[in-house]
């Protein structure tokens, strides 16, 4: 019981005790467009001003690319890998992931991400905590970098 307010992509109900929680249908989301990829925006301050401690993303990894080798310096994150195959790096160790499986990745701990050229690309849903500024998320590229740089040559 409550007030319900739509906002075009998200609908925010306000419940007893002043608490509110936030619907966000696939369809709606945001998507921001990468040379690997893409991020759907699903839960962070700028879409969900209440979404300050954690971050969603909905992340599709396109065939013969990856995340390549990176950091998040204050974040922990979640990574669930929803269909495809995954080669996902964490610190100098691999392994390869495929749907259902989980990776945890510590604050400020390098990670990469690829997914094999002439496979299906991959879909993972992503959980970053705590969120970030209004994006939720803050990456510092380490890829050209030894031995990120060579590790996968």
């Amino acid at each position: 019981h409550g007030a319900v307010v739509a906002s075009g992509q998200h609908t925010t109900i306000t419940g007893e005790r002043g608490r509110t929680m936030t619907f966000i249908p696939a369809k709606d989301l945001e998507w921001t467009d990468f040379e690997w990829g893409a991020l759907g925006w699903v839960t962070r301050p700028a879409n969900v001003p209440e979404a300050t401690a954690f971050c969603c993303l909905d992340v599709r990894l396109d065939p013969g690319e990856g995340h390549d080798f990176h950091t998040h310096p204050s974040q922990q994150e979640i990574i669930f890998v929803r269909t495809g195959t995954v080669e996902q790096w964490v610190g100098t160790e691999s392994m390869e992931l495929t749907a259902g499986d989980t990776c945890f990745v510590p604050a400020n701990m390098v990670h990469a991400s690829f997914v094999a050229a002439g496979g299906p690309p991959a879909q993972m849903f992503v959980v970053m905590s705590p969120s970030h500024g209004a994006d939720g998320y803050e990456a510092v590229d380490v890829a050209s970098e030894e031995p990120w740089r060579s590790l996968r040559s």
